[in-house]
């Protein structure tokens, strides 16, 4: 896992964009992201995967697949919508599978703090959290979602609507106040 400031340089989102200044996985606590990493090549990954799903709740799951070669034209369409910051009312729920990429979440001084991902890793993003996401240089990934209820996946884009959003303001309240161990 690594994590570490965006360096907000312009350019292809795609790009490590690093800015030399590490994130440390406390501070990632603090925001309400939860990290894991099974590796999906042990048989007992599997099994852990299914702890955590049903100790959190997490009654359904699809998987998804992100690349040029499955997604043909829709593809530049699809990372630039994923690139753009959101929140969701849910919690964002990855298992990456295969692959590589980036989730960009906000901290408290508003600022991107980059997460990459890559095959084993599991990351739960809280409901209320401004997130983004793109792939890295290699263009694919493999990922299992997983959702409480029924998939959804509506994206709430930054902007006055959101910032009065009661969810978006409980995830306020719970990092001002600290989440649970």
């Amino acid at each position: 896992m690594q994590i570490f400031y965006h360096e907000n340089n312009p350019g292809d989102c795609r790009l490590r964009h690093h800015s030399r200044e590490d994130y440390s996985p406390a501070r990632l606590h603090s925001l309400g992201v939860l990290f894991y990493n099974f590796p999906s090549l042990l048989p007992s990954s599997a099994t852990q995967v299914e702890v955590l799903a049903e100790t959190r709740s997490y009654g359904h799951r699809d998987e998804i697949i992100i690349s040029p070669t499955i997604m043909g034209s829709a593809y530049e369409l699809n990372i630039r919508q994923f690139y753009r910051e959101h929140m969701h009312e849910d919690e964002e729920i990855r298992y990456i599978l295969a692959g590589a990429g980036y989730f960009d979440v906000r901290d408290e001084e508003d600022k991107w703090v980059r997460i990459q991902v890559e095959q084993g890793d599991l990351l739960i993003l809280p409901a209320g959290i401004y997130h983004r996401f793109t792939l890295d240089e290699g263009n694919y990934i493999h990922a299992m979602r997983l959702f409480k209820s029924q998939p959804k996946w509506t994206a709430l884009y930054r902007g006055e609507e959101t910032e009065n959003n009661e969810v978006r303001k409980k995830y306020l309240e719970a990092r001002a106040h600290g989440f649970p161990e």
